[in-house]
């Protein structure tokens, strides 16, 4: 029941994160100062009944105010001693928890910009979300009490049941009967409450994702005045999970009324045996008082493993997730040994052979047998119908997913076998959907060479035909930009992501129907001065536009994740039906207008 670890699919596990042992040893110090804190709080806590107990029965049964001044000066110097240690220990544990939970949060977000893009989307982006944030939290709670009451309560459990022992062996035996009934009842309920809290994480991980969605697609949804449906979509997730937020609620909040309603019981009974004792001169007053003291330490101690174990299932089910991703195999690793690529004055030759890809446990291949090469100067297009593999094969040269099967060669080595830092540094990607981070235009541009000077960057904004509008902004250079691009139309953004790529100086470009959002004016001045820009450097082109990509050198045809043509714009009009197809299809809206 107390296992937090899950057992991933099989594969290379990720070496950089630490297992929870090791994650809390690092702070082995920490957790000793906290352990003596814990232990000196206790003692001075037990110290105290019986401190009291003297001065009852030494000091006002026998009228001796020396032992009542010498008992309560004992009784004040163990009081400041508690309550110094144990704010001491509350201090430590607190910073414990929160250092572990900040290298939780760290260890989660490396691992999901190590994952695969397959394995991203297999998790969803809202579980990761949650996992980052939500499941750390649940643990640093946890930690946080933990890390207190599992040391000092089963020291004041155990502390004070001897105690108490030293004061009456009698009395001391109706707890045979209580702490059992306690145990039972902290057992089944925390049994009970570990289904509940797994699908409350998971129906989190719904409702994360819900949102998430909603929130990008807020255009597409008040477009189509779908705010309702949506509503009902996000209401029904909601409810679900409030529904079983509430189950487990009501099942963990039945567990101090009924630990509550155990201690009373406890303690009507052990009054009603000791009063009897003490009427029959077989127990002392303050020895009385002292066992009650020493009792209610003991229930004390049971109520704190109580609420602890209240919080126990929740965390722990956290704790799988963490581990779950952290133990996930990458699909994607660092190579053992890498292999340099060769110096930039050689240029980059692009190999692909045989290249096939199939999501895991997917029956059919996104793409099979592809094969072609391209070298520095050439221009490579790619056309094909929607969802035909088109930006599966930029994926894969970028190494956002490794081929199922197949090889693929950058400058004659295999892709993995090179260190992903030096692969990015050689390549200028611009992705379907044309994020921009929050910041400035300048910090934009500068995400994949930070040492890029404004010149730099001027001429790729130029090339790219975003040198206008951005001149046009009365910060130019330094104007801001929201988050994903939001204050820039789709045309815009997509003209700063190609300039983005350009002032990479890469030496392969990849372009995967970036200008998709550009006018057929736009469109041809951008590639005529690409053309230019690019002319030492080996580019590939997806497109499902034919204008966009006839002038390459070469044209690769895909369909249905097959390669069905490969060559020169006229040779392919010739030989491949299906290029020809797609060219007249493109043509004829061309002509009716005209």
């Amino acid at each position: 029941m107390f296992d937090v670890t899950d057992t991933p699919r099989e594969g290379h596990r990720n070496p950089g994160a630490p297992g929870w042992r090791e994650r809390v040893l690092r702070y082995k110090w920490a957790l000793l100062a906290l352990l003596l804190c814990q232990v000196g709080q206790v003692t001075a806590s037990l110290l105290l009944p019986s401190f009291s107990a003297d001065i009852i029965d030494t000091g006002i049964s026998g009228e001796d105010v020396s032992a009542i001044r010498h008992f309560g000066a004992l009784m004040g110097i163990a009081a400041g001693v508690q309550l110094v240690l144990s704010a001491t220990a509350v201090f430590i544990g607190a910073r414990v928890a929160y250092r572990i939970a900040e290298s939780l949060r760290a260890d989660v977000f490396a691992k999901v910009h190590s994952l695969a893009l397959s394995q991203v989307q297999g998790f969803t982006v809202g579980s990761l979300i949650t996992r980052c944030t939500n499941d750390v939290l649940q643990v640093q709670t946890m930690l946080n009490m933990g890390l207190t009451v599992i040391v000092i309560a089963p020291i004041m459990g155990i502390g004070g049941s001897i105690m108490a022992v030293r004061q009456d062996v009698q009395l001391s035996q109706l707890l045979l009967f209580s702490v059992p009934i306690l145990a039972l009842i902290i057992g089944v309920l925390t049994i009970r409450a570990i289904p509940l809290f797994q699908r409350m994480q998971k129906q989190l991980d719904g409702v994360n994702s819900i949102l998430r969605e909603q929130v990008q697609g807020i255009r597409v949804i008040r477009a189509y005045l779908q705010e309702a449906r949506e509503s009902t979509r996000f209401g029904a997730a909601n409810t679900d999970l409030t529904g079983t937020a509430l189950r487990s609620g009501r099942l963990m909040a039945t567990m101090t009324p009924s630990l509550t309603a155990a201690m009373q019981l406890t303690s009507v009974a052990l009054i009603w045996a000791g009063a009897s004792r003490v009427r029959a001169a077989e127990l002392e007053i303050g020895a009385l008082i002292a066992f009650l003291s020493y009792v209610a330490l003991i229930l004390i101690s049971v109520m704190m493993m109580g609420m602890m174990i209240v919080m126990l299932p929740r965390a722990l089910v956290s704790a799988r997730r963490i581990t779950n991703l952290l133990r996930t195999p990458v699909d994607v690793g660092p190579p053992s040994a890498p292999k340099p690529l060769p110096p930039r004055s050689a240029g980059l030759h692009l190999c692909f052979q045989d290249v096939g890809f199939g999501y895991p446990g997917a029956e059919a291949m996104v793409i099979e047998d592809i094969t072609f090469d391209l070298g520095p100067g050439e221009v490579l297009g790619v056309i094909g119908a929607t969802g035909s593999g088109k930006s599966t094969i930029l994926n894969l040269i970028a190494r956002l997913d490794d081929p199922s099967t197949g090889r693929i060669t950058l400058g004659g080595v295999d892709l993995r076998d090179i260190a992903q830092t030096d692969l990015s540094s050689r390549i200028g990607y611009v992705p379907q959907k044309s994020y921009l981070f929050s910041g400035t235009i300048a910090d934009t541009l500068r995400l994949g060479n930070p040492e890029a000077d404004e010149a730099a960057l001027w001429r790729a904004l130029e090339v790219a035909q975003a040198v206008d509008f951005v001149r046009a902004l009365p910060e130019g250079l330094l104007s801001p930009v929201a988050q994903g691009g939001g204050n820039f139309s789709g045309g815009q953004r997509q003209r700063l992501a190609i300039a983005r790529a350009l002032a990479c100086d890469a030496e392969l470009f990849l372009f995967d129907d970036s200008f998709s959002a550009l006018d057929q004016v736009t469109d041809h001045k951008l590639r005529t001065a690409l053309r230019g820009a690019v002319r030492e450097a080996a580019t590939v082109i997806v497109s499902q536009r034919v204008a966009s990509i006839r002038d390459a050198d070469r044209i690769l045809v895909v369909d249905k994740g097959r390669m069905v043509g490969l060559g020169p714009h006229d040779t392919l009009m010739q030989e491949c039906p299906v290029y020809a197809e797609t060219v007249r299809s493109q043509a004829q809206p061309e002509e009716d207008a005209a």
